[in-house]
């Protein structure tokens, strides 16, 4: 009975006029009704209404609160104004509110499903100055460093995300291995200091850190920028090299090896030249999550990182699949709608997402583990919204 009710919603749905269907590079965007996504009305639209609304806040303070992105539509900044009206909301409020202002778009990427990682805040010991404990520097962001076509006034190097500004033009930044080997020279200003290589690697694919210190205090390290080159996947380079499943490479696997091979790990490392840099985020209280892509602080189980080229920060996605669980335990089933407030270096296509789960240990064991494929789909707002 209930596969005839849903042939019958499908046949019956009424697609969103020609206008509001989004168009995306590597997919084919599918109307769906509501009615026909398992658990959306039990997910926590609280959750992902505040969420939303954290993200409203930054696009609508105008250019330079976030990274860019794809453009933002103009029915997502009335939708953002309508949420700003409508203030705290409770389930209900939350539920209608999204499906009031968006339409639901599957997201069928070319030759499959869409596929989910996880990411963290680790929280690492550290030191504010060089010690023979902590000898390893999280750099600040140089000031030659360029990070847009905008900030440059002029195109970037062909292939880079990012340029060095020299008294003759743009050139590419140095990477990884130049970095590492004294190329920023004085440029080169640390704001942290770690115990190993293996710490900092983790931080830069990460993006930010809460740092122990060894006084008691603790800080919070956020993303400043990086060196432009692209990202490459250690995990996958440690694959080819051990010659073992993907599936078998999870965050504790990938760490252990770093530490018990560290002349290897070194020359493994530099063969991801893209390097990030950092600051000191005292502007971010305790419970707050770090700062994502957006420019807000991003939500544990809500936040979504996307690929930049081709979403829009703020655009909320439905999320249909499993979370996998430590220890060996059945997956959990994952029904939940979250928000596009942070991109990440490996984020690419149209279905691909990296969900932020949280700070500390346990955090990463859970997002080290999930590598799984999933449904995603767009809530891409409705053009003829009237404004707030």
């Amino acid at each position: 009975m209930r596969r005839i009710v849903a042939s019958l919603l499908t046949l019956l749905a009424v697609a969103p006029p020609a206008s509001a269907q989004p168009t995306i590079t590597g997919a084919e965007l599918r109307p769906v009704p509501y009615e026909l996504l398992p658990g959306w009305r039990e997910d926590d639209h609280t959750a992902a209404f505040a969420a939303f609304s954290k993200t409203c806040s930054a696009m609508l303070s105008g250019p330079g609160a976030a990274r860019s992105a794809a453009p933002i539509p103009d029915g997502l900044l009335r939708a953002c104004g309508r949420a700003a009206k409508l203030g705290p909301a409770d389930a209900e409020a939350a539920r209608l509110f999204f499906e009031q202002a968006f339409d639901p778009f599957e997201v069928a990427p070319e030759g499959g499903r869409g596929f989910l990682t996880g990411y963290y805040e680790p929280e690492l010991e550290a030191s504010l100055e060089r010690t023979e404990a902590y000898p390893v520097p999280a750099l600040a962001r140089p000031g030659d460093l360029v990070s847009s076509e905008e900030e440059a006034g002029a195109p970037l190097p062909a292939g880079l995300a990012a340029a060095r500004r020299t008294e003759n033009g743009l050139v590419p930044y140095p990477d990884r291995a130049a970095i590492e080997d004294g190329a920023l020279g004085e440029d080169a200003r640390p704001v942290a200091f770690f115990r190993d290589r293996v710490d900092l690697f983790i931080v830069q694919v990460q993006g930010s850190a809460r740092l122990r210190l060894p006084d008691g205090r603790a800080v919070r390290l956020a993303y400043a920028g990086k060196n432009g080159h692209p990202y490459t996947s250690v995990a996958r380079l440690l694959v080819q090299k051990l010659g073992i499943p993907p599936a078998e490479m999870t965050a504790d696997v990938l760490t252990r090896w770093l530490r018990d091979n560290p002349a290897e790990a070194r020359d493994l490392m530099r063969q991801n030249r893209s390097y990030v840099f950092f600051r000191i985020a005292g502007e971010l209280e305790p419970g707050q999550g770090p700062i994502g892509a957006a420019g807000v602080p991003v939500a544990a189980g809500r936040t979504l990182a996307v690929d930049r080229e081709l979403w829009p920060y703020g655009v909320p996605v439905w999320l249909e699949g499993e979370l996998p669980e430590p220890e060996g335990a059945a997956a959990a089933p994952l029904r939940r709608l979250v928000v596009a407030q942070d991109r990440g270096s490996a984020i690419r296509g149209p279905a691909r997402g990296d969900l932020f789960f949280g700070s500390g240990e346990e955090a990463g064991r859970r997002a080290g583990l999930v590598r799984n494929p999933v449904r995603f789909v767009v809530l891409w707002p409705k053009p003829n919204q009237p404004a707030p």
